[in-house]
Protein backbone atom coordinates (compact mmCIF):
# COMPACT_ATOMS: atom_id res chain seq x y z
CA UNK A 1 0.00 0.00 0.00
CA UNK A 2 1.28 3.49 -1.19
CA UNK A 3 2.11 5.74 1.56
CA UNK A 4 -0.28 8.92 1.73
CA UNK A 5 1.30 12.61 0.28
CA UNK A 6 0.24 15.29 2.75
CA UNK A 7 -1.22 18.22 -0.03
CA UNK A 8 -1.58 21.28 1.84
CA UNK A 9 -1.91 25.48 1.08
CA UNK A 10 0.92 27.54 2.06
CA UNK A 11 -0.11 31.57 2.23
CA UNK A 12 1.23 34.15 3.30
CA UNK A 13 -0.95 37.53 4.55
CA UNK A 14 2.78 39.46 3.25
CA UNK A 15 2.35 38.23 -0.39
CA UNK A 16 -1.00 39.71 -2.36
CA UNK A 17 -3.63 37.33 -1.73
CA UNK A 18 -4.78 35.22 -5.34
CA UNK A 19 -7.28 37.21 -7.55
CA UNK A 20 -8.53 33.92 -9.05
CA UNK A 21 -9.50 30.49 -8.05
CA UNK A 22 -6.00 29.20 -6.83
CA UNK A 23 -3.61 29.58 -3.91
CA UNK A 24 -0.49 31.35 -3.69
CA UNK A 25 1.27 27.94 -3.45
CA UNK A 26 1.08 23.82 -2.92
CA UNK A 27 3.22 22.25 -0.89
CA UNK A 28 2.78 18.01 -2.00
CA UNK A 29 4.80 15.97 -0.08
CA UNK A 30 8.24 17.92 0.19
CA UNK A 31 7.73 19.89 -3.33
CA UNK A 32 6.27 23.35 -3.05
CA UNK A 33 4.88 24.82 -6.12
CA UNK A 34 4.33 28.78 -6.16
CA UNK A 35 2.05 30.11 -7.83
CA UNK A 36 3.41 33.45 -10.34
CA UNK A 37 3.87 36.17 -9.09
CA UNK A 38 3.46 39.77 -10.47
CA UNK A 39 5.19 43.15 -8.93
CA UNK A 40 1.96 43.63 -7.19
CA UNK A 41 1.42 45.77 -3.69
CA UNK A 42 0.10 42.74 -1.32
CA UNK A 43 -2.85 45.75 0.30
CA UNK A 44 -3.91 47.27 -3.29
CA UNK A 45 -3.56 44.16 -5.00
CA UNK A 46 -2.20 46.62 -7.85
CA UNK A 47 0.88 46.80 -9.80
CA UNK A 48 3.74 48.86 -7.85
CA UNK A 49 5.01 50.48 -11.09
CA UNK A 50 5.18 50.10 -14.89
CA UNK A 51 8.81 49.69 -14.59
CA UNK A 52 10.00 46.03 -14.93
CA UNK A 53 12.57 47.01 -12.96
CA UNK A 54 10.68 47.17 -9.91
CA UNK A 55 7.95 44.74 -10.64
CA UNK A 56 10.41 42.06 -10.34
CA UNK A 57 11.76 43.64 -7.49
CA UNK A 58 8.58 43.41 -5.95
CA UNK A 59 7.31 39.93 -7.27
CA UNK A 60 10.28 38.61 -5.77
CA UNK A 61 9.87 40.12 -2.46
CA UNK A 62 6.74 38.44 -2.51
CA UNK A 63 7.64 35.32 -3.93
CA UNK A 64 10.37 35.54 -0.52
CA UNK A 65 7.20 35.66 2.22
CA UNK A 66 5.80 32.84 1.02
CA UNK A 67 8.79 30.26 0.73
CA UNK A 68 9.24 31.55 4.29
CA UNK A 69 5.70 30.63 5.27
CA UNK A 70 7.05 27.39 3.97
CA UNK A 71 9.99 26.83 6.12
CA UNK A 72 12.32 27.50 3.02
CA UNK A 73 14.22 30.84 1.28
CA UNK A 74 15.20 31.43 -2.37
CA UNK A 75 18.00 28.57 -1.59
CA UNK A 76 15.29 26.13 -1.50
CA UNK A 77 14.07 26.79 -5.08
CA UNK A 78 15.19 24.58 -7.99
CA UNK A 79 12.85 25.63 -10.85
CA UNK A 80 11.23 28.70 -11.89
CA UNK A 81 9.98 30.04 -15.03
CA UNK A 82 9.41 33.87 -16.06
CA UNK A 83 6.76 35.43 -18.53
CA UNK A 84 7.78 38.63 -20.15
CA UNK A 85 5.64 40.99 -21.22
CA UNK A 86 8.56 42.44 -24.03
CA UNK A 87 11.66 40.05 -24.25
CA UNK A 88 13.90 43.08 -24.31
CA UNK A 89 13.55 43.48 -20.70
CA UNK A 90 15.12 39.78 -20.35
CA UNK A 91 18.65 41.83 -18.87
CA UNK A 92 16.90 43.98 -16.68
CA UNK A 93 14.68 41.21 -15.13
CA UNK A 94 18.11 39.26 -14.93
CA UNK A 95 20.15 42.10 -13.11
CA UNK A 96 17.09 41.80 -9.86
CA UNK A 97 16.56 38.04 -10.29
CA UNK A 98 20.28 37.51 -9.73
CA UNK A 99 20.12 39.34 -6.37
CA UNK A 100 17.61 37.00 -5.23
CA UNK A 101 19.25 33.72 -6.86
CA UNK A 102 23.07 34.39 -5.73
CA UNK A 103 23.67 31.07 -4.96
CA UNK A 104 22.44 27.62 -5.60
CA UNK A 105 21.03 29.32 -8.66
CA UNK A 106 17.75 28.00 -10.08
CA UNK A 107 16.97 26.02 -13.19
CA UNK A 108 15.06 28.48 -15.22
CA UNK A 109 12.89 28.94 -18.15
CA UNK A 110 12.21 32.58 -19.66
CA UNK A 111 9.03 33.59 -22.42
CA UNK A 112 7.77 36.55 -24.01
CA UNK A 113 3.86 35.78 -23.52
CA UNK A 114 0.69 37.82 -25.38
CA UNK A 115 -0.38 39.45 -22.24
CA UNK A 116 -0.12 39.32 -18.17
CA UNK A 117 -2.67 40.13 -15.62
CA UNK A 118 -3.11 43.13 -14.43
CA UNK A 119 -1.06 44.75 -17.26
CA UNK A 120 2.18 43.35 -15.90
CA UNK A 121 5.72 43.36 -17.25
CA UNK A 122 6.48 40.15 -15.68
CA UNK A 123 5.60 37.23 -13.47
CA UNK A 124 7.68 34.34 -12.17
CA UNK A 125 6.61 31.51 -10.57
CA UNK A 126 8.40 28.73 -8.35
CA UNK A 127 9.41 25.28 -7.43
CA UNK A 128 11.02 24.34 -4.69
CA UNK A 129 12.05 21.55 -1.90
CA UNK A 130 10.98 21.65 1.28
CA UNK A 131 13.45 20.77 4.27
CA UNK A 132 16.99 20.63 4.96
CA UNK A 133 19.30 21.12 1.85
CA UNK A 134 22.40 19.47 1.05
CA UNK A 135 24.07 21.44 -1.53
CA UNK A 136 26.40 19.01 -3.70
Amino acid sequence: MASKIIRKVISSPRAPAAIGPYSQAVQAGNTLYISGQLGMNPETLNLVSEDVVAQTETALTNMGYILEAAGCTYKNVVKTTVLLADINDFAKVNEVYSQFFSEAVPARAAYQVANLPKGGRVEIEAVAVVGELDHQ
